[in-house]
């Protein structure tokens, strides 16, 4: 039986350190009001030391790969202090940011707004790089008129994609792994989308991770039970609750969820 996936989202902006530029770690609500954590090695340190499965690091500013030496070092920092799979996003371009980053210390790297401006991005690093390695990160938020339609631009561009469709688009094109955010959700820990998690699941057959809105360590159980997702990813959860990856593991396990308990 194939166990579940705990994993924690390290949200990532740079900050002025001096005469360069640093990686910290923040949380947000929506997408928007960046507060501020620490240090994304420190955290991630933690994190492996309570089992969780990978790691999903966001690069929320999306500065392009080429320009972002404090991300690729980042990065090269996560690959060499920390064991665990790593998946990097944010900023992805073009099959050469692929390159930095899988060379950098990535297993996988998430496209999202790239796919949406040339889906055949996702099928040109599938080719290069083996589908195992390409990620599809699909925002979703509701619209006025009460549709769920993908976004772009943290939250605030509505490209009128239908996600179930556009996530069978990305698989077909490629896409290893879809990674589904409902922005509305983000920080809120009122739950998650577990409704549009299920159809997702029932469109495409690849791992769906579900993130956005885990509150308390039951919304993890609603993920999986509910949702049908493969893992389920949260940043503010981990930063700013009680319970660690430890302890959500074992609610996990107790709830009848397969999931990795030892080493």
């Amino acid at each position: 039986m194939v166990k579940k996936r705990l994993i924690p989202k390290l949200l990532i902006v740079n900050r002025p350190f001096g005469k360069q530029e640093i990686s910290v770690l923040v949380t947000t609500v929506g997408f928007q009001g960046e507060r501020q954590v620490g240090d994304p090695v420190s955290q991630a340190k933690i994190y492996e030391s309570q089992l969780v499965d990978e790691l999903l690091v966001l690069n929320i500013n999306s500065l392009p790969i080429g320009a972002n030496r404090a991300l690729v070092e980042l990065v090269e920092r996560l690959a060499t202090e920390t064991f665990m799979p790593l998946t990097v996003g944010g900023g992805v371009a073009d099959l050469r940011d692929f390159a930095v980053l899988l060379e950098s210390g990535a297993d996988k790297v998430s496209v999202n707004t790239a796919a949406l401006r040339d889906p055949d991005l996702v099928s040109q690093a599938a080719r290069v790089y083996g589908a195992q390695c390409v990620v599809v990160s699909i925002d979703v938020r509701r619209q006025p008129d009460g549709r769920m339609t993908v976004v772009s631009g943290r939250g605030t561009v509505d490209e009128g994609h239908d996600p179930v469709i556009w996530a069978r688009e990305m698989v077909d094109r490629g896409a290893g792994e879809i990674i589904l955010t409902d922005v509305d959700r983000d920080g809120g820990s009122a739950g998650l989308n577990t409704a549009l998690c299920r159809a997702v699941v029932d469109a495409v057959n690849v791992p769906v991770i579900i993130s956005g809105g885990c509150g308390v360590a039951n919304h993890f159980v609603e993920g999986f039970a509910d949702g049908h997702a493969e893992g389920v990813s949260a940043g503010t959860y981990f930063s700013f609750r009680d319970q660690n990856p430890m302890q959500t593991r074992s609610h996990i396990a107790n709830a009848g969820i397969p999931i990795r308990l030892l080493t």
